[in-house]
């Protein structure tokens, strides 16, 4: 059940205003002082935005993926870091709960978003990034419970997030049951949070390390898909493919963000004796961006209206990949029309720039993606996606 009243043109209307007033006066400190902008995240969930995929008799407004994927350019252009809240309240793990959870792990993760808490999903590890399913945590089966042990490295909104989906091979004594996901809140005995890792860019939401050492949660906190545990790493996974679009979404809100930027500057800045708007090689480098940004919200669009009820595998990695790359081409180009001032931190231009980097490598690198697209067209497993 969705809230009609809260569709796209509401959305972008609401995100505007909040953009304006909040998120773009604070971008900047956000990225300098490195803080996360914990009045943003609640500022969102007040507003419907943090949550708005929870349905309405959770007390969402179950908003679609394309709503979404508005409400996450809109912040992103203004500041990166809102864009990533928009998205963690919303997609990947969000999604996952809803569809797979029980009622009482549904509500509990409303509760928590409606809070303005970001959901972490956790599978990356120190040795498992683009090869999820060689992670090493593991999840015992003990008594009515189960005792997890392992290292989650790179989780987003380590020492802020107050729930974790968590992946672990599961155990039955000897018997390997699959991988599956556990529902965990800050604070549960045995969990920990490690070091936090500095990053180039996005600097607002903490990146770091989780340890679990004997974690002992209950069998409730564990999410059944319908598959079961031997095949319900792939049906989380689907679920992540959401996750993959609001990435997406946010390398487009920085780019077109940029981009603006940039068509504003060359109009005021002149030189010999006339704006720089008037070069050629100026026009054609701005129609340029606009193509390739009009293209990457058409990928992106296209790949939300379709989902059903998560996005397309190679959809959503044709859409991240594409996009991606181009944030990275157009931020940097909107640099360069700025000149030195573009390279000077009284502009966001560089701000920008080391954001959509990221965007190449987190949430599955491009080569990686590029490996499922062909996996997808090819119709059959290859060795690098099994």
């Amino acid at each position: 059940m969705r809230d009609t009243t809260f569709g796209i043109d509401a959305v972008r209307e609401i995100m505007r205003d909040i953009a304006d007033n909040r998120l773009r006066p604070a971008a900047a400190e956000i990225d300098r002082s490195e803080a996360y902008p914990f009045g943003h995240a609640k500022a969102l969930a007040d507003a419907g935005i943090g949550g708005m995929t929870i349905p309405v008799a959770l007390g969402g407004k179950g908003a679609s993926f394309e709503t979404v994927c508005v409400a996450v350019e809109e912040a992103a252009k203004a500041c990166g870091i809102s864009g990533r809240i928009v998205v963690d309240t919303n997609m990947g793990a969000i999604p996952a709960i809803m569809t797979y959870g029980t009622d009482a792990q549904k509500q509990r993760a409303a509760e928590l978003v409606f809070a303005g808490d970001k959901p972490a999903i956790c599978f990356t590890e120190p040795t498992a990034g683009s090869d999820a399913t060689s992670m090493k945590t593991r999840a015992d089966k003990k008594g009515d419970g189960y005792v997890l042990n392992g290292v989650k490295y790179w989780i987003t909104g380590a020492g802020i997030t107050k729930l974790f989906l968590v992946l672990a091979h599961v155990y039955h004594g000897d018997t390997y049951q699959g991988i599956g996901s556990f529902m965990i809140e800050d604070g549960t005995d045995g969990m920990r949070m490690g070091d936090r890792i500095p990053a180039m860019g996005l600097r607002g939401i903490p990146e770091g390390y989780l340890h679990l050492e004997d974690c002992a949660v209950p069998a409730s906190s564990l999410l059944l898909p319908p598959a079961g545990l031997k095949k319900g790493f792939g049906q989380i996974m689907r679920a992540y493919n959401s996750q993959r679009i609001g990435a997406a979404s946010v390398a487009l809100g920085i780019a077109q963000g940029a981009y603006e930027e940039a068509l504003s500057y060359v109009d005021k800045r002149h030189q010999f004796d006339r704006p720089i708007s008037e070069f050629q090689g100026v026009q054609w480098k701005l129609a340029d961006m606009s193509v390739k940004l009009r293209a990457a919200r058409l990928l992106i669009h296209d790949t939300a209206r379709a989902s059903d009820p998560f996005p397309d595998m190679v959809d959503s990695a044709q859409a991240k990949i594409f996009t991606a790359e181009m944030a990275v081409e157009v931020t940097h180009e909107a640099l360069q029309l700025h000149g030195a001032a573009g390279y000077g931190r009284d502009l966001p231009l560089e701000r920008m720039a080391r954001d959509a980097r990221m965007f190449t490598i987190g949430g599955g690198t491009v080569e990686i993606l590029r490996n499922m697209v062909a996996s997808g067209i090819l119709d059959r497993k290859i060795p690098q996606t099994r």
